[in-house]
């Protein structure tokens, strides 16, 4: 406990010395912690959209006007056994007719002129996550497209799994960014601190000479570096809480309406203790890497 006091204050008095250098070491570490947060908040809020849109996943499979009962049954018999629906329900073409009437009510008089109705029966299968997950939705809807009595079927998922494979290519891509720029603040501060060795060469021979251990030695390096990690990761968690609670102040109403009533979320505690953490290890690696050389 008493060395790793001592490493905190010398660590700390190290950082103060640094001025300018340190104050960039601690923005590299920043900036990288800020990529790495930025990554995290977009990727984490299209995930739980994802998710919310999954589980209300739905397909409508239209029949032809000259559909019987008989084929009628025989699709939802293929409906019910591919277990894929958490509930069906059938939607008669003088039921379509209302709800048309209904959702476009100033399209009502366009309706009315028609001599016959021109909405198909169809019936609307409520999908369960686990099928929409699994893959088995796709299969059972190119089954039931083959039937007698299937005018056509709309299942309209295929932006979800581009979005999704888009997700994975922006991840990869934020943690590949996020890496290299995490190494490149390790590599600054690992060189702030060796300045910070380089000016102390004299005192850390004389606690070489009288067999301090090694720990006294190179820990206020190692706790120096540590803090100017913790610092830029603390200063990028408020950045971008800064950021995003005002760009919710602004467009809070757009986005509710562009995502159809869902709501962005920001990073979860645990996440931003992870960010934390993760600056003050790119700043201990930093400084452990440069006080080797007080061997």
């Amino acid at each position: 406990m008493r060395t790793l006091d001592y490493a905190l204050r010398e660590g700390w008095r190290g950082l103060r010395r640094s001025g300018v250098a340190g104050a960039l070491a601690t923005a590299a570490t920043g900036l990288a912690m800020l990529v790495l947060g930025a990554m995290l908040l977009v990727t984490s809020n299209v995930e739980r959209l994802m998710a919310q849109w999954s589980t209300t996943a739905e397909f409508s499979v239209f029949l032809r006007d000259d559909a019987t009962s008989e084929q009628r049954g025989l699709i939802e018999s293929e409906i019910d056994r591919s277990g894929i629906a958490a509930g069906r329900v059938y939607l008669s073409k003088a039921d379509a007719l209302i709800r048309f009437r209904r959702e476009f009510s100033d399209l009502d008089a366009i309706a009315a002129s028609l001599e016959d109705n021109p909405f198909p029966a169809s019936i609307e299968v409520r999908v369960g996550p686990e099928a929409e997950r699994d893959g088995r939705t796709t299969a059972a809807v190119e089954r039931i497209s083959g039937l007698s009595g299937v005018a056509d079927v709309r299942y309209d998922r295929a932006w979800l799994t581009a979005l999704n494979t888009g997700l994975r290519a922006v991840r990869g891509v934020g943690f590949a960014l996020a890496l290299l720029v995490a190494l490149a603040a390790a590599a600054t501060v690992a060189s702030v601190v060796r300045l910070g060795l380089q000016s102390r060469h004299q005192e850390v021979e004389i606690m070489q000479l009288v067999g301090s251990p090694v720990a006294f030695i190179q820990g206020p390096f190692v706790a120096e570096g540590l803090l100017q990690g913790g610092l830029g990761a603390l200063g990028a968690v408020a950045l971008l809480a800064a950021g995003y609670f005002s760009g919710m102040r602004w467009w809070a109403g757009g986005v509710s309406a562009v995502l159809d009533g869902a709501r962005l979320q920001f990073l979860s505690p645990m996440l931003l203790s992870l960010l934390v953490l993760g600056g003050m290890l790119v700043g201990a690696l930093g400084g452990f890497v440069a006080s080797r050389h007080a061997r």
